[in-house]
């Protein structure tokens, strides 16, 4: 009887939708990036891109960071803005720049960065 109930359990939190199923997520280019980070979350689909964007861009900042040995292009302000505003700033930025489209995502997100939050010398 208890084998039953986990196998039963087990069944009906891995039933996902066909659509669920085959949803892959990538950013490989700004605009493949500004696409994700432009969603509503309206809908379980929605969230999981505007989700995906937000990890994958804090992802790329942590990794800038690491790898210029905390030496940043950008300065965020105190207070600082929501990450979902700032990555919506990066979808209409991504929009109106056109180089930055077929840009690489990380390049495109750290040269957006560098442009919204200057550091001040």
């Amino acid at each position: 009887m208890k084998r039953l109930l986990v196998l039963a359990a087990l069944a009906s939190a891995t039933v996902l939708s066909p659509a669920q199923a085959q949803t892959v997520l990538h950013a490989r280019t700004g605009s493949e990036l500004a696409e994700l980070c432009g969603s509503k979350p309206t809908d379980a689909a929605s969230t999981a891109r505007l989700n995906f964007c937000l990890g994958y861009a804090q992802a790329t900042l942590d990794a800038e960071t690491r790898q210029t040995g905390g030496k940043r292009s950008y300065c965020i302000p105190n207070p600082s803005p929501t990450r979902q505003a700032t990555m919506g700033e990066f979808a209409a930025w991504v929009r109106a720049t056109p180089p930055a489209a077929g840009a690489n995502s990380q390049e495109a997100l750290m040269r957006f960065m560098a442009q919204r939050f200057p550091c001040k010398s």
